[in-house]
């Protein structure tokens, strides 16, 4: 381990080094070296020294307005260095010889074998593995995709740096490249000047797919067909598709004006548009391989006498490959003619698959096995629409819709009936084969826009699109309005209507909900034996504390599971995980093996939000690696599920939860100085104005923070390093059990119990990143004098709640059990505390600018102190 910190170090003093370099030469001798002071001041400040502590703030506040922005940048581009340094890290050969370990997928294999699984059982799970993962857009990505792209060649850089074999000369040059690159960043503006549209977030996750998930995904299936041919002796079948992608951006429009059917129709096209050249690029060297004469009969037959069959069905797969691309640049200006493009996977798929069967018949299955093969499970993952696009609204915008129509039909206000009545009428009109919706009928411009989305459905299909979600689904009717409006609108499939759980109240009734479905014959036809659930996290922990929804939803997903299997209906659960703690977030491994046993199943949808796509998937070495980890905890979780927790530890944590939402609860909503405190303590209010992404901050532009989107409720306090929303309520939770003499079963259930056990540790990683003295700090700067009293209380529940948690895992040190994470946080602390400094004062001038007073260089500021505490803290959003 000392050898691979010893790298890590390496590369980030090294990526340091160099934009220290490049800082000097922009801003000269004396600016860097008021950066290296501050530096080496806030690194003992870290370390205890008070004294030295107190110089850095009088050092940070005396900086001048012109001042600001290039400090700020200076320590925001080293966090972003360093977390490539780190990304790097956790793929270099280096950290594996170091640990001399094999990886989970490896472990697993051996387990199941030693728990008497039978190869073609483990093979026969494998091969049938349905992971996929929903890219969705995140208001804190502010990153430019010219920056991310400069930073991927950094990666590249330091993976080649890394081969022995160099010689002087050519290490030489890649330092130098190095250099060109770090000081192409700096001198390159980091943020839009202008809020994306949802087109420009679709466009950001169609280029992570281009760069590194489309070199990603057949590396990750080989190395799952390698390691499973080496167990069991049995190869994944080529068509076997293990992941596959979907996407929210620009299909997400609960809360956002800006998502409107035509950017849907928009982001479709460019989808396809994307897919279609990405296949024609790797065309060209796959028709300049397979120059081989020999082909079977079934080659024969289809192409006739050729000398070279198998290029001679690539070329024509690639003019009609050319023709879709072409037919989507004219579609995205005017609607252009369809005849000829292609439009079913299997007219991409097949010719493939021909070529692949041919090489095998006759003796070339090397060849077979080789760029071809990587171009079908591409084929087979991506599809041509590349990923499909989910819908989701707000169960209230169908509401509206059913209530204007009825009005309009002289049927009374579909608003004002009951479930029964609601439910009797949308199960009449989903039986009846008369259209429903009137040819004159003049709807308000929000339902034209709903019914208009529904139509945009009918016209793509099932090939482009994936599910409905409900936002703020509680009742059956939520899900038959849903399905009543796409068959009106002509959908002529059954498209998978989600209801999406997401308020400790819908989580508790969501059993009832899925059973009262399930229980309806028109339902259970139209669902074909499938269901799947989303199970929100954000809203949840917003509404009654990290605690009390954590246990809500393992309950919820428990029972619904209970359901599905009484009728005999195959589920799957989708996760609407966010990159916090707080919203789901933490490492995936184990929140994947803490679910419900039987809950998982071989099935996983998981949403992968903004800065944490980039984290996860945004290197192909780095997202193999997360790919293997999801799929080993996927398989983990299917065949070797964790035990059914036991009624003592049920009803702990029933007590845990009570006491933990009384208190979040009697903070959050009890105490009414608490939403003044918030606002003037965060940067919340700033952020609503900042252009970090197309989604405005409230559902309800004029709601107060009840209305809060759970993003930017809980991105503002990671933001001052107080990490409210997660921690709130469990530290006092945790010290009552202990005072009732329940160490005993507390001890029990982080033994054998994996949900209570990831748990505690997910809260020794918060508390890790939590700073109370700059939390404070920023109070003192900010927070009027009356109000103060409330941090003092709020600080001294994070210390209790700090304290407890030691006492239970009886250590004296936050995240002993993981000395690289730890290390990690450690490393990056130095860099973010002068950030948090920063920003406090910022937002002190900012809040105490004379009216019509410049302040672009303050706002420009305040953006990158928001970016950079963001990419130190990691998983912030």
């Amino acid at each position: 381990m000392a050898d691979s910190q010893a790298s890590l170090r390496r590369n980030v003093n090294r990526l340091g080094s160099l934009l220290g370099h490049t800082i000097k030469d922009h801003h000269g001798e004396e600016f860097f070296n008021k950066i290296e002071n501050i530096r080496q001041l806030s690194k003992a400040a870290r370390a205890g020294n008070e004294e030295d502590r107190e110089v850095l703030l009088d050092q940070l506040k005396g900086l001048s307005d012109d001042e600001l922005v290039p400090v700020t940048r200076a320590f925001s581009h080293f966090l972003n260095l360093a977390n490539l340094a780190e990304q790097y890290h956790g793929v270099s050969k280096e950290c594996e010889e170091a640990f001399d370990m094999p990886d989970h997928f490896d472990n697993l294999m051996v387990r199941l074998k030693d728990k008497g699984l039978t190869n073609e059982q483990i093979a026969s799970s494998i091969s049938k593995l349905d992971m996929e993962l929903v890219l969705t857009a995140h208001p804190t990505e502010v990153s430019r995709r010219t920056l991310i792209q400069k930073q991927e060649s950094i990666f590249e850089c330091l993976t080649e740096l890394e081969d022995s074999s160099l010689s002087q000369r050519r290490k030489a040059r890649l330092e130098n490249r190095l250099q060109q690159l770090v000081s192409q960043a700096w001198h390159t503006l980091e943020f839009r000047t202008q809020r994306p549209t949802p087109i420009d977030e679709a466009k950001a996750g169609y280029a992570t797919i281009e760069h590194s998930l489309w070199e990603a995904i057949p590396a990750f299936v080989r190395s799952m067909d390698e390691r499973l041919e080496e167990h069991t002796g049995i190869r994944l079948p080529i068509d076997a598709v293990p992941v596959r992608f979907s996407s929210w951006m620009g299909g997400d429009r609960d809360g956002n004006p800006f998502v409107t059917s035509k950017v849907t129709q928009e982001v479709l096209l460019l989808s396809r548009w994307v897919a279609a050249d990405l296949y024609l690029r790797d065309m060209k060297p796959l028709i300049g391989e397979l120059s081989m004469t020999e082909c079977s009969e079934e080659m024969k037959q289809v192409m006739g006498e050729c000398r070279e069959p198998y290029r001679a069905v690539l070329k024509k797969l690639r003019e009609r490959l050319r023709h879709t691309r072409s037919w989507c640049e004219r579609s995205l200006v005017d609607m252009a003619d369809a005849s000829d493009i292609m439009t079913d996977n299997k007219e991409l798929i097949e010719p493939l698959e021909l070529c692949y069967r041919s090489l095998k018949e006759v003796g070339l299955g090397v060849i077979a096995d080789g760029p071809l093969l990587d171009m079908i499970r591409r084929a087979h993952s991506f599809g041509l629409t590349l990923i499909k696009l989910d819908i989701r609204q707000e169960a209230d915008r169908h509401t509206e819709v059913m209530s204007e129509l009825t009005r309009a039909l002289g049927m009374g206000d579909y608003a004002s009936w009951d479930e029964t009545d609601r439910q009797t009428f949308l199960l009449r009109e989903l039986q009846n084969p008369r259209p429903l919706l009137p040819n004159n009928w003049q709807p308000s411009p929000d339902v034209k826009e709903v019914v208009d989305t529904c139509r945009v459905i009918a016209r793509e299909g099932e090939k482009a699109l994936r599910t409905y979600v409900i936002s703020m689904a509680y009742n059956p009717s939520d899900v038959l309005a849903v399905a009543l409006l796409l068959k009106e609108c002509g959908v002529d499939f059954p498209m998978p209507v989600v209801p999406l759980f997401e308020t400790l109240t819908a989580l508790d009734g969501a059993a009832d909900c899925i059973e009262k479905l399930l229980s309806l014959p028109w339902y259970r036809g139209y669902s074909a034996g499938g269901q799947m659930v989303m199970i929100g996290y954000s809203d949840s922990a917003k509404d009654a504390g990290w605690m009390a929804a954590g246990w809500a939803q393992y309950r919820a997903m428990e029972e619904v599971t209970e359901v599905c299997k009484q009728h005999n209906v195959d589920l799957t659960f989708f996760h609407g995980r966010g990159g916090t703690i707080g919203r789901g977030g933490g490492p995936a491994h184990s929140a994947i093996l803490s679910q419900p046993p039987g809950s998982v199943n071989g099935h996983l949808r998981v949403t992968e939000q903004g800065e944490m796509i980039r984290f996860k998937f945004g290197f192909p070495d780095v997202a193999r690696k997360s790919l293997m980890l999801y799929a080993s905890a996927t398989m983990e979780a299917t065949l070797l599920p964790p035990p059914a927790p036991e009624q003592s530890w049920r009803d702990m944590m029933d007590q845990l939860s009570r006491d933990s939402l009384e208190v979040y609860r009697g903070m959050v909503r009890g105490e009414p100085e608490f939403v003044p405190y918030f606002r003037a303590v965060t940067p919340e209010q700033e952020l609503a104005g900042l252009p970090l992404g197309s989604r405005p901050a409230k559902r309800k532009p004029n709601g107060g923070v009840e209305s809060l989107r759970a993003i930017p409720w809980i991105f503002a306090w990671t933001q001052i390093r107080l990490m409210l929303p997660t921690w709130l309520g469990c530290g006092v939770a945790l010290k009552n059990a202990l005072e009732k003499e329940q160490r005993e079963t507390l001890d029990e259930m982080m033994e054998q119990w994996p949900f209570f056990k990831a748990r505690l540790e997910m809260l020794e990683m918060v508390f890790m990143k939590t700073d109370p003295k700059l939390a404070e700090y920023y109070e003192d700067r900010l927070v009027p004098t009356g109000l103060q009293h409330l941090g003092d209380k709020l600080r001294t529940l994070l210390d209790s709640a700090i304290n407890t948690v030691l006492e239970l895992k009886g250590g004296s040190e936050l995240m002993s059990a993981h000395p690289v994470n730890k290390q990690g946080i450690a490393l990056r602390n130095p860099y973010i505390d002068p950030l948090n400094v920063l920003q406090a004062e910022l937002l002190y001038r900012l809040r105490h600018l004379e009216e019509d007073k410049e302040c672009k260089n303050l706002e420009q500021a305040l953006m990158i102190t928001v970016a950079g505490i963001a990419a130190g803290m990691r998983n912030t959003g």
